[in-house]
């Protein structure tokens, strides 16, 4: 039950985010001042915001963005973590105590602190978010990955590989690094959560997503000063994000269930 939850949340905001242009008719940067902050009617199901745009069309528009950058984020940092972890995890020795030791001083820090400080230094952009996410993000993975190869590369076919006098590339390609892909799974599933939280935060600081691109940090943001007048520009990007991450953490769930059934 659970995981067909996870998984119809996951689609339907996927639908959504791919097929926003035809959803509505309605521009997501397009201003009609005189209807500023107007409540959901049957014309504007979603109300309008500060500035007359169709809440519905930025609410669209902004899943595409963090989508985008969770999709982003979690594959580049995926990418890395596994490459770093195998190695480090296969080799051992020196090797695996300077990549261990950086990835303390990595984890020394508040994710979120650090990619703050890191946006803050290359500047608000959206490609400057999606760095800051990857540069702690693959922390992560490279630990969760190093332990599966610690287990690994005592295993018979590994050793069965090495003997043969396989090189390292195709004994990690080939036969390490396929036996972590199950727990890389729940892990990429689970970080899309945190990283649509993490790109809300930075958006919502005006250090993401700038205006006028929709982002539903930006769109939190803008609506905290019409709490009273207006709440649909809080309450309707609240539970966009709130339902989006709900989500992804029931589909992870699910995933370590099923990849992992003595997971506790």
């Amino acid at each position: 039950m659970i995981r067909r939850l996870g998984i119809g949340i996951v689609l339907i905001v996927v639908f959504a985010a791919v097929f926003g242009p035809w959803l509505t008719p309605y521009d997501p940067v397009s201003q009609n001042l005189p209807l500023r902050l107007a409540a959901p009617s049957w014309s504007h199901p979603l109300g309008l915001d500060e500035l007359g745009r169709d809440l519905l069309a930025r609410l669209l528009a902004g899943a595409r963005v963090s989508l985008f950058v969770g999709c982003a984020v979690v594959g580049i940092s995926s990418v890395v973590g596994i490459g770093i972890g195998s190695v480090a995890g296969y080799l051992g020795g020196k090797t695996d105590t300077l990549i261990g030791r950086l990835m303390d001083v990595l984890l020394a820090f508040p994710g979120i602190l650090l990619a703050i400080a890191l946006v803050a230094v290359l500047g608000p952009s959206l490609r400057n978010v999606v760095l800051a996410l990857v540069t702690i993000g693959w922390v992560g993975y490279a630990r969760l990955v190093r332990g599966q190869v610690l287990k690994v590369r005592e295993l018979e076919f590994v050793q069965s590989a090495r003997a043969l006098g396989a090189p390292l590339s195709r004994v990690l390609l080939h036969h390490v690094i396929p036996s972590t892909f199950s727990a890389v799974t729940v892990q990429a599933t689970l970080g899309m959560a945190g990283a649509i939280i993490a790109e809300a935060s930075l958006s919502f600081l005006g250090l993401g997503v700038q205006p006028p691109t929709p982002s539903w940090g930006t769109m939190l943001d803008a609506g905290r000063a019409h709490l009273f007048d207006a709440p649909h520009l809080t309450v309707v990007p609240g539970a966009a994000i709130a339902l989006l991450v709900l989500g992804f953490n029931f589909l992870g769930d699910a995933l370590r269930d099923r990849l992992d059934p003595r997971a506790i």
